[in-house]
């Protein structure tokens, strides 16, 4: 009989990781059901019969664990799926928040394993997007994992019928109506943009936050920028708007600092405000939406949660 070797189950951590985050849109639940899903291939390796490869039978175990653990009718959005926009109000006491258990939460692109081909790498990141990952979780729950096994990670037919113990014609029908769903609610039109350029944009929307330049950020805006804050319900569109907002109640951030990261696929600006003297702590983190050379998106997911959950320092203090 095969014997598992637990480094060997060990190194599927980071694709699992992703397999099960875009599943719930949570990090910590996708966390959950990875470190449930090592737990059951280390007890139970001598279950391993060697039928297919160590990376199915994972796959299998993980389905198993995310299906269980989605009974509940809950899903999770972003404030753009629950209300219309809104309006900018005068500071921040007056909004509607929801609790965690609503939202779709980031996923740092680090946590992640990719390989090194460049089509793997674009469809890694265009499928941890937040609009992508958002309109998954539309999907009943059988449905997600075909799309994701079908379309992410481009499994056969014939091995998501295996491991999900359907018709190939039951897979494939699932999948179509799959990306229907998704077509309606994420349809945007994305031009790739290169490295460098997606590089530079991002390095100078960091320089204009820190030096809190209103003028400048709006410049780097899209016409239809969509601006979000969960756990806030507001949600705002259009750069006027936006604009409004950062000389409005956004002045809260002058003096902030940006630790630059990646999430979701793309750059993320942890942002610290000042708290004392040469010392920041964690406010919000930006998950900076690209699209055509500019900003299309800013979902700021606020709180030192979030900046824990992410690996992302618990302070900053200024040195020398």
């Amino acid at each position: 009989m095969p014997v598992i070797d637990p480094l060997q189950v060990e190194e599927f951590r980071g694709e699992l990781l992703g397999y099960c985050y875009r599943f719930f849109g949570c990090y910590p639940e996708a966390e959950d059901a990875v470190q449930e899903t090592m737990l059951r291939a280390w007890n139970r390796g001598d279950g391993f019969a060697g039928q297919s490869s160590v990376r199915t039978w994972l796959y299998r175990i993980a389905t198993n664990i995310c299906l269980d653990m989605k009974r509940a009718p809950q899903r999770r959005a972003l404030p753009m799926d629950m209300c219309g926009p809104g309006v900018v109000p005068d500071d921040l006491a007056g909004l509607t928040t929801r609790e965690a258990e609503c939202w779709v939460g980031p996923v740092a692109d680090d946590r992640l394993r990719v390989g090194a081909d460049p089509a793997e790498i674009a469809v890694h990141r265009e499928s941890l997007r937040l609009a992508f990952v958002t309109a998954l979780q539309l999907l009943p729950p059988r449905q997600r994992v075909v799309l994701i096994l079908r379309d992410v990670l481009a499994w056969s037919a014939a091995e998501c019928a295996e491991l999900l113990a359907m018709s190939v014609a039951s897979v494939n029908s699932a999948l179509a109506r799959a990306r229907r769903t998704l077509a309606d609610h994420d349809p945007a039109d994305r031009r790739a943009i290169d490295d460098a350029s997606e590089r530079a944009l991002f390095e100078a929307y960091v320089a204009a936050f820190e030096a809190y330049d209103v003028d400048r950020l709006v410049k780097l805006l899209a016409e239809d920028a969509v601006f979000s804050m969960p756990p806030y319900a507001l949600w705002l569109r259009g750069a006027t708007d936006v604009e409004a907002w950062w000389r409005g109640p956004g002045q809260v951030c002058r003096g902030s600092r940006v630790l630059p990261t990646r999430a979701n696929g793309g750059p993320a600006a942890a942002v610290y405000h000042p708290v004392g003297h040469q010392r920041w702590e964690p406010f919000a983190l930006h998950v900076v939406d690209v699209r055509d050379g500019r900003i299309a998106g800013l979902t700021h997911f606020m709180g030192p949660a979030v900046f824990a959950e992410l690996g992302l320092p618990s302070e900053l203090v200024a040195t020398g």
